[in-house]
């Protein structure tokens, strides 16, 4: 028997440092809620989790500018639903002048209203904007609004951007400015007559606007429903890699536990078989 080095007592030791060491990896595992809390514990399956999570918060902001861009689009709708009201009521102020029930006083009243409501189309155009961006014509209500692109994907050079065409919902744009500024008399039955053909292509072009303003709304919802359902998987993907299974990791931990118990009762036990030696010099 040999005494000047206890070998049983350094395995012993080796084994319980390594027992140790799962012990307290395994408890980090536990406090954190995650199986991979840095590069050494699972290098290649934190490299994909990482990517895993920086796609979900991409497609995340992708969703909220859908979201956004829906909000926009409604309020562009909206302002555009109450021009269409004022067309409607040009119409009918028109025909009410093509007539001859209607004197020469009542049509230059007319004129007078009509003229109005050219202005309030002209200036809900110029105060429909969203966070300062002009939606269905320029500030100065003779000009088209901007060509608008909204970004609903996580790359906006692979099908992730939806476009939205000028739109110039306006007395320029909707060729409607033989109506304004009518002077005493200036109002005619012919005239009235003439403009109502005017006016019925006004309301076919402010429809057209709508529909598309309409069509790029659907569009838009369509993309974030389906990026939602991509956020969803994604996430779903990243917890299986990066999240600690409680069940499977608790009964790790009591089984390294258990081992370390034993481990410090063998070294107990190899110090103890040493002391055997003094057996021999009695």
């Amino acid at each position: 028997m040999r005494i000047n080095t206890n070998v049983s007592s350094l395995n012993a030791q080796e084994s319980t440092t390594a027992t140790n060491n799962a012990l307290s990896s395994s408890l980090e595992k536990l406090s954190s809620g995650l199986k991979i809390n840095k590069a050494a514990d699972d290098a290649s399956g934190l490299a994909i989790a990482d990517k895993l999570r920086t796609q979900v918060t991409s497609i995340n902001q992708a969703v909220d500018n859908g979201n956004s861009a829906v909000s926009l689009l409604q309020i562009a709708d909206k302002s555009m639903a109450e021009q269409s009201n004022i067309l409607d009521t040009i119409k009918a102020k028109l025909i009410q002048a093509n007539t001859d029930t209607t004197s020469t006083d009542g049509r230059d009243s007319i004129a007078k209203d009509i003229d109005k409501l050219l202005e309030q189309l002209d200036n809900i155009s110029k105060s429909t904007n969203y966070n300062g961006t002009q939606l269905i014509g320029d500030t100065a209500g003779t000009g088209s609004s901007t060509t608008l692109t909204f970004q609903v994907g996580e790359d906006a050079d692979t099908g992730g951007t939806i476009t939205l065409g000028s739109i110039t919902a306006n007395t320029t744009g909707l060729s409607l400015t033989g109506l304004s500024g009518l002077g005493a008399g200036a109002l005619t039955k012919t005239l009235a007559k003439s403009m109502q053909a005017k006016v019925d292509s006004a309301i076919t072009s402010l429809n057209e606007f709508r529909a598309d303003i309409g069509s790029t709304q659907n569009q838009v919802e369509s993309a974030v429903t389906n990026l939602m359902t991509q956020s969803t998987n994604l996430s779903s993907a990243e917890s299986v890699i990066r999240d600690v299974d409680y069940a499977k990791e608790s009964a790790n931990f009591n089984k390294q536990n258990i081992i370390a118990q034993a481990g410090s009762y063998a070294i107990s036990q190899a110090n103890t078989v040493q002391q055997n030696v003094l057996k021999l010099l009695q």
